[in-house]
């Protein structure tokens, strides 16, 4: 695979070595007369694709890579002949997840097409370079190595859903390419149900439906915001649609059950942060408030999916329990379920 990415980029590989048995790795390719003149950062974008500018500005930064024996600052031009080279952890070079035996999830459902695991908190769905160890796609490139040529991106070997790093429930993975093309087709004609249980701060309606467009914040990136027909900023708009019924009610929370059929990111968590009901302990779109009942992440559980099986087309639904940490704060606030 190294050697394929040097010629199609246009480069020989001088020195190509990884020892197995360490996390060094040491890379070269020598600069190719067709990329005379470009800058390290932009040579590194055909070097290494599997990587983001961001991470790319981050090796860079870290001194792992050297120009002609001298380390190299991301603006330095290079000329033809020149030599390049990485010295760092292996993991940088990887072009797909690696596999992480130590890693147990739970599986609640598993056929020979798809494969659905119960995620706990705390763990990222996939990463986006080999330097990600421990996430969902690590345990099936652990479990399941062949399903690492399945999906639309190298670093989402065969799912079909993300859940946020601190939402735990249950994750979808296709292991074929077929059944993931059938299962993305059911996800664009709405026809998968996801549901989840949240716990939100106040006493909500009995049911509602929330369909306010989301966007990205242009404050900040790392979070979503609602926007309504006077929104004018020129940065994407995603249409989402939600569904809560009130399951449980106390004297400052209300225990929801949530249906989606759009996936945007934080779509649960900034639609009922927008109706004034956040949930508990999600400190990005939550109120300021010193209790969150001991929880350490936000109440959001993804408790059920209902599809079509893509072989046979029979209806499945799949469940999951909650968690002890969030059965744990039922039992503070006297909701008992």
């Amino acid at each position: 695979m190294d050697r394929l990415l040097d010629e199609i980029a246009g480069y020989s590989t001088v020195v190509d070595m990884m020892d197995q048995a360490t996390e060094d790795a040491t890379k070269s390719w020598c600069v190719a007369p067709e990329h005379d003149q470009l800058r390290v950062d932009a040579l590194l974008r055909h070097c290494l694709p599997q990587l983001s500018r961001r991470q790319l500005a981050s090796a860079i930064a870290n001194r792992l890579f050297s120009l002609n024996g001298k380390v190299s600052k991301k603006g330095d031009r290079v000329n033809a002949g020149d030599v390049l080279v990485f010295h760092g952890p292996a993991a940088w070079l990887s072009p797909q997840p690696l596999a992480n035996p130590n890693l147990q999830l739970r599986v609640v459902y598993e056929d020979p097409e798809i494969l659905i695991v119960d995620k706990p908190a705390a763990l990222p769905t996939h990463g986006f370079s080999g330097r990600d160890e421990d996430t969902v796609a690590n345990f099936i490139a652990s479990k399941h190595p062949e399903l690492l040529a399945v999906g639309k991106s190298r670093w989402e070997p065969g799912i079909l859903n993300r859940l946020d790093r601190d939402t735990s429930g249950l994750v979808l993975v296709a292991k074929t390419q077929e059944s993931f093309i059938e299962l993305r087709k059911q996800f664009r004609r709405r026809e998968i149900v996801k549901t989840y249980w949240a716990l939100v701060w106040g006493k909500t309606n009995a049911s509602g439906n929330i369909t306010l467009p989301l966007a990205h914040d242009p404050r900040d990136r790392a979070r979503m915001r609602a926007v309504n027909s006077t929104y004018q900023h020129s940065e994407r708009i995603w249409n989402a649609a939600t569904h809560y019924r009130q399951l449980a009610q106390g004297s400052e929370v209300t225990l929801v059950e949530v249906n989606m059929t759009t996936g945007v990111t934080h779509q649960i968590r900034v639609h009922l942060a927008s109706i004034g009901h956040p949930i508990v302990g999600d400190l990005l779109y939550g109120k300021a408030s010193p209790e969150s009942f001991g929880l350490k992440r936000q109440f959001l559980h993804a408790i059920k999916l209902q599809f079509r099986h893509p072989k046979t087309s029979r209806k499945l639904i799949v469940e999951t329990p909650l968690p002890d940490d969030l059965k744990e704060v039922l039992t503070r606030v006297k909701l008992w379920i």
